[in-house]
């Protein structure tokens, strides 16, 4: 059954979609975050399959309540670079036109909860949080975001759930290799929430550290902006969900540890801002497009983005199955 479940600011349209008739309760969400535009490309086309086929076998194993795109005023602002297929790879596009919503306004840290109360909620929060609700306690939900840069797929995982989730980060790995990649795999240290678990596996952030990350730095203005995740929010409804994000890139970068990029990065950005001037007789789309080719940067092919992004979504599926209904022996 597809729903409206309410509008965003601007007025338009958030859908929910509830299919399937089994025991495990999934809740998926996709597209918080305008300029990761691949999840709710991928979590569309799920939720239309589910719909289109009554004999799909995961509609006998899954009760899913969907929202293929949390944020529609954010995809609209990010159509200029992002067509869906070909526009997924256009990096001067990306780094001239990509529009990304601060904190305070970032719908994934903007769901209710907080103890004091708050009257400020996003209304696509809000209808969210409701469609949810409906359907809650859940077993397993994942929100599906991207990295825009990466040295391939990041794995963060519900931290509660450290000693249960082997076979979920042997499929990502196996997904990732069969793709040619090797995962996005970085230690920060606990900032913001993210704690390296193994190779590519990160556990989720939340509100909390990123509330104590600020504070550390002594912006307690920022500090203050933050609310609940969606995999917070959905954990307050009861039960002991395994709650998942995905990252998988838009571009691939050869040694994503290295120093050299946030600078590479900032200065293809500044080339492309100058060639926007009125006179510029500077093709800075070519010129980037070039040292970006040089440097080893690789647009990753869309098919290959949503392949990634359905290892992880189906690998969350089998083991919450495995621990909330394990098959008779």
């Amino acid at each position: 059954m597809r729903m409206v479940i309410g509008r965003t600011r601007e007025g338009r349209e958030i859908e929910g979609v509830v299919v399937g008739r089994g025991p495990l309760v999934v809740s998926l969400v996709a597209g918080c975050h305008g300029d990761e535009p691949v999840g709710p490309s991928w979590l569309g086309a799920f939720a239309r399959a589910l719909e289109g086929d009554p004999r799909h076998p995961l509609r006998d194993r899954a009760t899913f309540r969907i929202v293929p795109d949390a944020n529609p005023d954010a995809a609209e602002a990010n159509r200029s670079w992002w067509r869906g297929g070909d526009g997924a790879g256009d990096l001067p596009g990306y780094l001239s036109h990509r529009s990304r919503e601060l904190p305070g306004d970032d719908l994934e840290f903007g769901f209710p909860g907080r103890p004091e109360g708050d009257d400020g909620i996003r209304p696509e929060a809000l209808a969210i949080a409701g469609f949810l609700e409906e359907g809650g306690p859940v077993h397993v939900h994942g929100s599906l975001h991207g990295l825009g840069f990466g040295g391939g797929p990041w794995f963060l995982v519900e931290p509660s759930w450290t000693d249960r989730i082997g076979p979920y980060h042997r499929r990502c790995l196996e997904g990732a290799r069969r793709e040619g990649l090797r995962p996005h795999d970085v230690d920060r240290k606990g900032e913001k929430g993210f704690v390296r678990l193994g190779e590519g596996l990160c556990s989720r952030p939340d509100s909390r550290a990123m509330r104590e990350h600020f504070q550390r730095r002594g912006d307690s203005r920022t500090a203050g902006l933050f609310r609940p995740s969606s995999m917070e929010f959905v954990r307050s409804l009861g039960g002991d969900p395994f709650t998942f994000v995905t990252e998988v890139p838009l571009f691939v970068l050869p040694d994503p540890g290295h120093p050299k990029w946030p600078d590479r990065l900032v200065g293809w950005s500044a080339l492309l801002r100058r060639s926007q001037r009125p006179g510029s007789a500077v093709d800075a789309g070519e010129l980037v497009r070039n040292q970006a080719r040089e440097e080893g940067v690789v647009a990753l092919d869309l098919d290959r983005q949503k392949r990634l992004i359905a290892d992880q979504v189906l690998g969350a599926i089998d083991l919450a199955e495995s621990w909330f209904h394990p098959s008779p022996s």
